[in-house]
């Protein structure tokens, strides 16, 4: 049982980091949503369906990093593991994103055809690119940092963009 308690928290602790990042990532793309909407006199606020969309996508990247073949590039510059993760990530969203409406159209269309035809053209697409290009810029911010912190380590990072520790003393 201590050991079930142990990998949970691990589990737990291990998401935090993503989504922290990606909560301050959807809040971002839900205040652009809104001042694009203000053009039209829509007033929305997103704040909540950004808070569970960025752990959704959270859980979605710890998911994405347990697959073997993510750390692809270890060895070579970091530019390719962070353009492989990037693109990783953009589909595994895509992916998710795409299966989330299919599914909820399913049950109100009764076929695949005819669900996917419906959601293709419900589809807004200059809000879709925008969605996606924000994505894309955020995940491969975050892909960056993540591979500094690999090479480096969490400690030197710390140090580098907060400063040296201070000792209790001083």
């Amino acid at each position: 049982m201590n050991r079930i308690f142990r990998r949970l928290k691990q589990e737990f602790l291990g998401v935090i980091p993503a989504a922290i990042y990606l909560f301050v990532a959807f809040q971002l793309l839900a205040f652009t949503r809104s001042l694009t909407l203000l053009e039209y006199d829509i007033e929305l606020s997103a704040f909540v369906t950004a808070t569970v969309g960025a752990l959704i996508v959270a859980k979605v990247v710890m998911v994405v990093d347990l697959l073997p073949f993510v750390n692809r590039f270890p060895d070579k510059p970091l530019m390719y593991n962070v353009a492989w993760k990037t693109g990783i990530y953009m589909i595994a969203t895509l992916l998710f994103r795409y299966l989330e409406r299919l599914i909820r159209l399913l049950f109100e269309y009764g076929g695949f055809v005819e669900a996917n035809r419906h959601m293709f053209r419900e589809v807004v697409w200059p809000h879709f690119l925008i969605v996606h290009i924000w994505l894309f810029v955020l995940f491969l911010m975050y892909c960056v940092f993540r591979e500094l912190v690999r090479v480096f380590g969490r400690d030197r990072m710390r140090e580098v963009f907060l400063g040296p520790a201070r000792s209790p003393d001083v």
